[in-house]
């Protein structure tokens, strides 16, 4: 039976940002409503490398599928396949590192479209990876923003990136000199890091602020701080059960008793209605993103009706 083999160059010229959010926007209403599910990342290692593991079902998109991705001194390498759900026969088998990185991103726009304030003018981004692009991408697309700070450690980075994301976006977006700057008086944070420390103080966020948590899925790592939780009116988890495994952001806070899991609210029912987001111009709100292998599902629904359309990538055959 023939499978549809996409590279990463074809999923780049498949999909944007805006469809992504509205493709990842659709898979949590359907989480809600009991049409999908997700499994949790898992792990296994052996020397020199480590694979990680994920899946999902889209019953409305008569699809289930896995995200592979390997970890190694030299790359990173990632895959997505999904299945027909009457058939069981592979549908396609998908180059996913772009994939990725829109439906991170993609995730992002959706929190932020529900639970920043609707006039969100302003980001503070720590963070100048292939993830950060992907989510000033995203927030530009739900907000009208007007100006993007953004900070790393390394200089000359942030001042490439700023300029890069200047053009992508088509907004101001300036380098400036510490974290503190970055999220100091902004309507919307975005940590996008590996740091195993925080990166910001949670004393520095702006009443209002809507704060996007993107870069730990890992419990020994955190970009946020306690303080950040504590002054958390909202938080909203993509997946509260992974980010129990993963979200290491949550650890201290947990530790200290500023919050509890069952205080948390999920991103699918926020969408849906089901819980409130934001009740207030004041609130400051939280969004924690681990990454959800439903996402991944959806894009490659989203990306199979595309290339059929469109004759893009190739049938290889399957035995």
């Amino acid at each position: 039976m023939g499978v549809l083999h996409l590279t990463e160059d074809e999923v780049r010229q498949l999909i944007d940002m805006p469809s992504s959010i509205a493709v990842v926007e659709e898979a949590f209403r359907q989480l809600a409503m009991g049409k999908a599910a997700n499994v949790p990342r898992a792990r296994v290692g052996a020397p020199g490398i480590m694979l990680h593991t994920m899946s999902a079902s889209a019953e409305y998109l008569g699809l289930v599928g896995w995200k592979n991705y390997t970890t190694t001194k030299l790359a990173m390498k990632f895959h997505v396949a999904v299945y027909n759900n009457q058939t069981g026969s592979m549908v396609a088998l998908i180059e996913a590192n772009w994939l990725g990185q829109l439906r991170t991103g993609a995730a992002t726009g959706v929190a932020t479209k529900y639970l920043a304030n609707p006039d969100a003018a302003t980001v503070g981004l720590i963070g100048t990876g292939l993830q950060a692009r992907t989510q000033l991408m995203a927030v530009a697309a739900v907000r009208q923003i007007r100006r993007a700070e953004v900070f790393s450690r390394d200089a000359a980075r942030r001042t490439v990136f700023a300029a890069e994301l200047r053009e992508l976006c088509g907004i101001d977006v300036v380098p400036v000199e510490s974290a503190q700057q970055a999220v100091s008086q902004k309507d919307v944070v975005i940590t996008a890091t590996y740091s195993k420390l925080p990166v910001f103080a949670g004393q520095d966020l702006a009443a209002g602020c809507h704060v996007n948590a993107i870069g730990c899925n890992y419990w020994t790592k955190t970009e946020i701080d306690v303080e950040t939780v504590k002054r958390s009116d909202a938080i909203v988890c993509d997946s509260i059960e992974a980010c129990r495994v993963e979200a290491g952001d949550f650890a201290a806070a947990l530790q200290a008793g500023v919050t509890s899991w069952d205080v948390m609210r999920e991103l699918s029912q926020v969408v849906t209605g089901q819980v409130a987001g934001r009740s207030s111009r004041d609130e400051i709100t939280l969004f924690k993103s681990v990454g959800l292998a439903l996402e991944d599902v959806a894009m490659a629904g989203e990306l199979i009706r595309r290339a059929t359309e469109q004759g893009a990538g190739r049938v290889v055959d399957w035995l």
